[in-house]
Formats: structure tokens, sequence, C-alpha cells
């Protein structure tokens, strides 16, 4: 099964004096990039939570918010920090001093800042163990939902592979009449200007016009292509760079094959060969 690289997860975990809450969000990037969103009284906990990402997560930018909500708020947590409040506001009025024109602080900006509201510390050593706990279960349920986009994906792409399987089929059986009417053309202008055309002189014209448009191997290979893309989708795992690759050698045999084209109708086969391939790449590029 393949995964896509979008997700959202969430999971929450009562914990001694509070309760634990963990939202992870990710989009696609080319390698795993974590970013966390901590208290500064958390910082410390950052270690755990990319532990538990890259023990579950191969590809993406992942957004990682973890917060702790104290059980009870109790009178003590209301009360501000004293000393907390005397250093903000030193530092408040020397940054009014240098810049005149700064906005002042709002009650809600004091009480917000770390340390104001007394009683806000957390015991990080004591609630390490249920962070890397849930971690591992967000992790899990973002998985999840990364798996489920991944067959969405998975779908469309198979359904993008038989249209150019049908149309590399459709392709096959142009080139014999390509070269017959070519040998036709041939023939009919030997004899307009008066020239005396053999048999052996037609073949030789033909066999080089033939070398010139073939387009055999290109249709073998995007047949290739297409049956090793089938069977990358079906092994799953993070396959996302090998179909990446895949893509991009799909479209350089569409393009030659729309170079060597002599016939509106092969040409049209290549461009609705690149407009399928450009879709797919635009669907490969969320793969994990």
């Amino acid at each position: 099964m393949i995964a896509s690289m979008t997700g959202f997860a969430a999971a929450t975990r009562e914990v001694p004096g509070g309760q634990l809450a963990v939202e992870l969000k990710s989009v696609n990037h080319r390698y795993l990039e974590f970013q966390c969103r901590l208290a500064e009284d958390l910082r410390a906990l950052e270690p755990v939570l990319r532990e538990a990402a890259a023990a579950g997560l191969t590809r993406g930018k992942v957004d990682c918010r973890l917060t702790f909500t104290p059980a009870t708020a109790g009178e003590r947590a209301l009360v501000p920090e004293a000393g907390a409040m005397a250093a903000l506001a030193e530092a408040s009025a020397r940054v009014a001093a240098a810049f005149p024109q700064a906005r002042p602080l709002s009650v809600s900006d004091v009480l917000h800042w770390p340390g104001v509201l007394a009683g806000s510390d957390v015991a990080v050593d004591r609630i390490r163990e249920d962070v890397a706990k849930i971690a591992a279960q967000a992790v899990a349920e973002l998985s999840l939902t990364r798996r489920r986009e991944g067959e969405k994906l998975a779908a469309v792409l198979r359904d993008r592979l038989e249209s150019m399987a049908a149309l590399v089929t459709r392709a096959q059986p142009l080139m014999p009449g390509v070269m017959k009417a070519f040998r036709e053309k041939l023939a009919a202008k030997l004899a307009e200007a008066g020239a005396a055309p053999t048999d052996e002189r037609i073949q030789q014209e033909v066999v080089l016009y033939a070398a010139r448009i073939d387009v055999d191997e290109e249709l073998e290979r995007l047949g290739a292509h297409v049956a090793e893309f089938r069977r990358v989708l079906d092994k799953g795992g993070a396959c996302g760079k090998r179909l990446d690759f895949l893509c991009q050698e799909l479209n350089r045999e569409a393009n030659t094959l729309g170079s060597k084209s002599v016939s509106s109708d092969m040409t049209a086969i290549s461009v609705e060969l690149k407009v399928l391939i450009e879709q797919m790449r635009e669907q490969v590029q969320n793969i994990e």
C-alpha cells in the first residue's frame, strides 16, 4: 500500500495534573522535515516527538504541536508572578524607550507570557513517557490517514496508466499505414518527374525513411515503463521517488514519439500521452 504525504492526526492523553494533546499536520516534501510548536516549559520534550516521527514516517513536512492543559485551574494558577511581571515591565519599558511607536503590551499579552501565571510550569520528567506514547499514537493515526489518501492516489494513477496503455496500443498499428502511404507518394512523384523507378530504388528510400521515423523502440519502452509503474504501485511502500523517476522516463519517450511523428494521429497520441504523464507527475509529487 502506498501512502500520501498529506494528512492530519490528533491525540489526547490524561496525565497526572492535566491533559496532553498532540496535533500533527503533514504535506509533501522531498525529505522528512519535522517542526515543533511547543511552550518553553515543554521544549525539552522535542527530541521525544522527533523520535516518534522518524520511527513512523520517511518523507513529508510534518508540523507538530504539543500542549499541556492543567486539570483544574485553581486559585494559585490565576495569580500573576510578581517577579516575572517586574522583569517583563522592565523589558517593555526599554523597548518603548528605543521604539516609541511600538504597541504597548495588553493584559492578555502579559498573562500569556511564559512564567507570568504561577503554577503554569509542568514537570517534564514526569510526563516524558506519556508524551512518547501519545506521540506514537498520533504518528500511527497520521500514517493511517496518509495511507487512505494514498489508496485514492493509486486509483487515480492506475486509471491514467490504463489510458496510456490504450494509447500505446492504438499507436502500434499506425506505422505500416504510414510506410505504405510514403511508398505510394514516392512512386507517384518519380512517375511525375518522368523517371523510371525501380522497386529496388523505392525500397532503399523507404528503408531510409523508416529508419528516421521508426518509433517501435519508443512504444516498447512506454509499454515497459507502464508495466514497471504498475509493479511499483502493487508493491507499495515508500515509492514516491521511484515513481517520479518513471514519470520522467515516460515523458522522455513521449517527447521522442512526438518528434519522430509524421502523421497527425501519432502527434495526437503523443500529446495525449504527455497530458496524462503530467497529470500523473502532479499526483506522484505527493506520494511518500
